[in-house]
């Protein structure tokens, strides 16, 4: 389905951004990951990605706090492949804090990684996307780009700034074939999540099912995690042709979490 295609994806070394990038190579298209990580373990997932489904892969380690980094990104990308036909802005990291509290150097750098990388590397790719009429742009945003938590300020600050982001980059796109599209999870199994559990049992006096069922997924009403690979799917969907008139959307995947 995207043979010849050329996917960037960001924060894409684990969790729901290898999801994706796999994914997308799965249906023939070249992948750029980036992230950070242990050396060894992401050149196993790069060359696993090559191996796995016969396409080409290239890891970047641009900081995504660093315009011009991201940048050069997707002119490695482009030079290397010859375009870059798919941006999956996944990037993302999070802080807890009262707002009176919170610390003006995890705000930025939220910001930053959460928000402002995405318009950096749209910035980048839409020129070569234009010009071939033809692009998807995929960003990963949350559940919080539609409703509010508490102390997490910054990030519901950039995920609702995502969502506006992304309405504005697909009018921008609408007569070039250029489409751009939020999806936006609740609660998603990765390792990361899984590794919070132990601690939260302890802290809290929980077992693991109240762990999970009371406050991981208490906003989740099917109280069932999202996994990566529904992420994923619903990822190359949106870059496929049958999502062609599918632009400036935003579209929970969330376990009916944003309904209530």
């Amino acid at each position: 389905m995207l043979k010849g295609k050329t996917a960037v994806v960001t924060g894409s070394t684990s969790g729901i951004g290898l999801a994706i990038a796999q994914a997308l190579a799965k249906e023939g298209a070249n992948a750029v990951i980036n992230g950070f990580g242990d050396k060894d373990a992401i050149e196993k997932e790069r060359s696993g990605i090559e191996k796995s489904f016969g396409v080409k892969a290239l890891y970047s380690a641009a900081d995504m706090t660093k315009p011009a980094e991201i940048a050069d990104m997707i002119k490695t990308a482009e030079k290397t492949f010859g375009s870059v036909d798919i941006l999956v802005n996944n990037a993302g990291i999070q802080f807890v804090s009262p707002i009176e509290d919170f610390p003006i150097e995890k705000w930025d750098a939220i910001i930053a990684i959460n928000l402002m990388a995405a318009f950096h590397t749209i910035r980048a790719a839409f020129p070569g996307m234009k010009a071939r009429k033809w692009g998807r742009i995929v960003n990963t945003a949350s559940a919080h780009s539609l409703v509010a938590s508490p102390f997490k300020a910054a990030y519901v600050t950039a995920k609702h700034g995502l969502n506006g982001l992304t309405k504005t980059v697909a009018l921008e796109g609408a007569t070039f074939g250029i489409t751009a599209n939020c999806i936006s999870p609740g609660y998603v199994w990765t390792p990361l999540v899984e590794k919070q559990i132990p601690d939260t049992m302890k802290a809290r006096n929980l077992t693991r099912e109240q762990v999970i069922n009371d406050v991981l997924l208490d906003a989740q009403p099917t109280k069932q995690f999202v996994t990566v690979d529904q992420v994923a799917s619903l990822a190359v969907y949106l870059c496929s042709d049958a999502a062609a008139q599918i632009t400036g959307s935003n579209i929970s995947i969330d376990g009916g979490w944003t309904a209530q």
